[in-house]
């Protein structure tokens, strides 16, 4: 038999529902992050090609749409699981938040996944099946259905954060009151716009990550070099504004969820002229750090806009109020701003280098490019395990506590489905990233082959735009 102190050491259901739930969110959000921008990219691609009849543009558009078609699957896939959650490990917490958050599920179907579904395979393989008018309309549409997702989700996972508009019933469900406020509820403009700008930086530096790869293999490909100049662009422009919609998200937090931004800060005392800590090794026993290397005076300023300010340390709540794991909200948070530095820092330099007239042929650059390929993915990870382990012991915040939120499910059958997710994630998604890696190997060439049909292209009478730059190795117009 074994004894007390194993069983003790062993994760308890109620862990093993949560590293199960991380484990498939995390997956999930790594797909979307990328579609939501690359949609875009797309509609802004055929754009293009449409409104100045350059060839270039279309090839680009065929090269990702393959990418965008696979990344897509794996995310629709993905989400799938996540729901299935919901009914065997969180069922209390299901019925409790059913008759508010199941109507916002349901309105992210009917408004933008029929809507991506509806017009996702005209705009894969109708190219040269509809006119070009209607194609870039499905386009457009699919962009549009995307960010729409994006709304709903977010909408739901920010009521979680800071529930408004909502009454409880007398069996203790959450009934909707005042459905404008549960939608718009205090941190949902924040994290909503915080979120897709991260997807659209995101995108761009896998976009530049790939066309740094290129330029480093031939610096005279074009396709390349616009790939890369765009991404550039949205890098040096979008990076600085995200910085500024971070700390108006973090006003938001420091307002409706002080202890958060406590661990997010790791102060423990309650003090004014509250010290910036940038490196510290947070102790959540002894309630103190160690290793600790800051500012004075500037986590004041950053926090409450003034040196002088007060900010409140996590002894001032109750032990059971303070988020779980405060080394994780710490450091989560700082990965995702020091990647956010490296980012704006990866803009400057290009601006600079483009200036030079060197931003397509300075290795040192490209390769610093490829390696923040990934940087986007990383970063809206990190953002998310402190968004959501910073809410912890809730589920809704300050209303339902993650431990009342779970199902009376036995520990040996949820590490059951746990090591099987882990399995089978790994081959099918290791497989499905496999294939967007060997995708995004393949080089942008003139005439892009379109996507794989498994039957003849039929024209009838539509006449492809002719590859009138097939091979110009010269700026295009935007670099």
């Amino acid at each position: 038999m074994p004894s007390d102190a194993l069983l003790e050491a062993l994760p308890s259901a109620l862990d093993l529902a949560r590293f199960q739930f991380a484990f498939t969110v995390v997956w999930h959000f790594l797909f979307p992050a990328f579609t939501i921008g690359l949609a875009s990219y797309l509609a802004v691609l055929e754009g293009l090609w449409l409104w100045t009849g350059r060839a270039l543009y279309l090839d680009l558009w065929r090269y990702w749409v393959k990418v965008f078609a696979v990344a897509f699957a794996m995310g629709v896939v993905s989400g799938i699981v996540m729901s299935y959650q919901f009914g065997t490990n969180w069922s209390v917490f299901s019925d409790r938040t059913g008759p508010l958050l199941g109507p916002l599920l349901g309105y992210e179907v009917l408004t933008a996944f029929f809507l991506e579904a509806g017009f996702l395979g005209v705009m894969l393989f109708g190219l040269n099946r509809v006119g070009r008018g209607l194609h870039f309309l499905a386009t457009l549409l699919v962009a549009a259905g995307t960010l729409i997702s994006a709304f709903w989700i977010l909408s739901a996972n920010s009521w979680m954060q800071t529930p408004a508009g909502y009454a409880l019933g007398p069996d203790g469900r959450f009934e909707p009151a005042d459905w404008w406020a549960a939608i718009f509820n205090p941190s949902f403009p924040y994290r909503f716009v915080h979120t897709v700008t991260a997807a659209y930086l995101t995108t761009a530096l896998i976009v530049g990550a790939v066309g740094a790869y290129h330029l480093l293999k031939d610096a005279a490909n074009a396709r390349a070099r616009v790939m890369f100049s765009m991404a550039m662009w949205m890098a040096l422009f979008v990076a600085p504004v995200q910085l500024v919609i971070g700390d108006l998200h973090g006003l938001n937090t420091l307002q409706h969820q002080p202890q958060k931004v406590a661990a997010i800060e790791a102060h423990w005392e309650t003090r004014r002229y509250a010290p910036l800590i940038l490196f510290a090794m947070p102790d959540q026993e002894r309630e103190t750090n160690r290793l600790e290397l800051a500012v004075p005076g500037l986590g004041s300023l950053i926090l409450g806009h003034g040196w002088d300010a007060e900010i409140r340390g996590l002894r001032s709540f109750p032990p059971d109020e303070r988020p779980t794991n405060v080394p994780l909200v710490f450091w989560s948070f700082r990965v995702m701003v020091g990647l956010g530095l490296l980012m704006i820092a990866l803009g400057l330099v290009s601006a600079w280098l483009r200036w030079k007239g060197r931003l397509y042929t300075t290795p040192w650059f490209l390769r610093w490019a490829v390696a923040m390929g990934g940087s986007g993915l990383i970063a809206v990870t990190a953002g998310w395990i402190v968004t959501e382990a910073g809410r912890q012991p809730y589920t809704v915040f300050g209303l339902l506590r993650t431990a009342e939120s779970a199902s009376p499910v036995a520990a040996p059958a949820v590490a059951t489905s746990l090591a099987l997710f882990v399995i089978v994630y790994f081959l099918v998604f290791g497989a499905g990233i496999w294939v967007l890696l060997r995708l995004m190997a393949h080089p942008p060439l003139p005439h892009e082959p379109e996507m794989p049909t498994g039957e003849p292209i039929r024209t009838a009478g539509i006449t492809p735009a002719p590859s009138v730059d097939a091979g110009r190795a010269v700026p295009q117009p935007g670099e």
